[in-house]
């Protein structure tokens, strides 16, 4: 097969786009001549929009959906605004309780604001698959049901391990790989993206379209990012994430605080790192020869620059040494001015918003989490009187003055 010099130039990118934190790709020898033929393919990614917030962890997705708008390919972006409300069984012990269609529509209100932060405008769709789930009637589902077994649904391994503990599978939640693999066939997709989580409804989509005679989707899954903790995949309900929003200087706390044994992976998965530069970093981390913190450092100074930009990636970076090395406070402080009877440190951290509720801010005293002026403050009748500096945990600070 003869490539033209623009493909030629493409076969490094795909064979990095199949492989760089890929742990699986169907049929990779038919997807690989698909991308070097030159063909214009339609790549699906679908989400649901089950929290407002889009965090590094669906990026890992997203970040692949735009190499393949950069190879010319179309992105089509599915906001699974009625899958939501079904709720995906995925990776769940139990039955997840399903969303109004009014918290579907509040979650889903700024999706393409935070999309545009990795995916171009050129060569996309965006769908959102209550345009055809939501029409279905019992005679079409019924068809469509007619198609797939009960035994294959059941083989699903989040099934057989709530069968197995004798926890309910709601009749709804059988249906969520039907419903999602109807999506690839209304919108014709070549090759479907998600986590390696999502690999039974993917499977599902090339079997629907199989037996609904139309070629089905290749498949492409990824490796899952663990969240801050270390333990969990990055979810907004575990409070483990980082969001693709997040101000610069709270992005790169946030990094900064990811476990070291993750170093390697989050430079794997959520940067341009080319990855021989990763294996060197790893290897003079074991070796004792670069400081794990030092690493994390300029992963975060990467991350921040993808979502932010080299400027303000720097401007964080100076800020955290600043704060966090050299123990000094920040360069900016949000000021309140209070009244002369808001002087208790619990009222002080609710007025300036350091704490969300009275009980909340009493646990932070009590967990030695508040300094005042750089002291240590776990007295909850604690009083302030003068202009202070009100520190909370390692990233919030705010200046307090008194009306005269």
């Amino acid at each position: 097969m003869k490539l033209s010099r623009k493909v030629n130039k493409s076969v490094s990118v795909i064979e990095s786009l199949l492989t760089r934190g890929i742990t699986e790709v169907i049929d990779r020898n038919e997807l690989k001549k698909a991308l070097l033929s030159g063909k214009k393919l339609r790549i699906k990614l679908g989400i649901d929009p089950t929290s407002p917030e889009l965090h590094i962890g669906h990026s890992v997705v997203l970040r692949k959906l735009r190499l393949f708008q950069d190879l010319g390919h179309t992105a089509v972006l599915i906001i699974g605004d009625f899958t939501a409300i079904v709720g995906d069984p995925s990776g769940k012990s139990k039955t997840r309780a399903p969303l109004t269609k009014l918290q579907v529509r509040q979650n889903m209100k700024t999706y393409w604001k935070q999309a545009q932060k990795i995916l171009s405008k050129k060569n996309l769709e965006i769908r959102y698959n209550s345009e055809w789930l939501s029409k279905l009637d019992f005679p079409h589902l019924f068809d469509l049901a007619g198609l797939i077994s009960l035994n294959q649904i059941l083989e699903r391994e989040d099934f057989k391990k709530r069968l197995q503990s004798q926890q309910s599978i709601r009749m709804y939640e059988l249906f969520y790989p039907l419903l999602q693999a109807y999506d690839s066939v209304m919108t014709k997709a070549d090759v479907e993206l998600g986590g390696n989580d999502q690999l039974f409804n993917l499977l599902m989509g090339r079997t629907l379209m199989e037996r609904m005679h139309i070629t089905p989707q290749n498949i492409l899954t990824t490796d899952l990012l663990e969240g801050t903790d270390g333990k969990e995949k990055m979810s907004k309900s575990l409070g483990n994430y980082i969001a693709v929003t997040d101000k610069p200087n709270d992005m790169f706390g946030k990094v900064m605080a990811v476990r070291d044994e993750l170093i390697s992976k989050y430079f794997l998965l959520c940067t341009d790192v080319e990855e021989k530069d990763i294996k060197e970093i790893e290897n003079q981390i074991k070796s004792g020869k670069m400081n794990p913190r030092d690493a994390k450092l300029r992963l975060a100074q990467e991350i921040v620059a993808f979502y932010h930009g080299d400027k303000k990636a720097e401007v964080a970076k100076k800020e955290f040494i600043k704060v966090f090395t050299k123990k000094d406070f920040p360069t900016r402080i949000s000021e309140f001015e209070l009244p002369k009877s808001v002087k208790n440190i619990v009222d002080v951290l609710i007025e300036t918003k350091l704490a969300p509720s009275r009980s909340q801010a009493r646990r932070l005293l009590v967990q030695g989490g508040v300094k005042v002026d750089g002291k240590v403050i776990k007295d909850s009748d604690y009083k302030i009187s003068e202009t202070s500096t009100i520190q909370v945990g390692k990233r919030h600070f705010a200046k307090v003055s008194y009306k005269r």
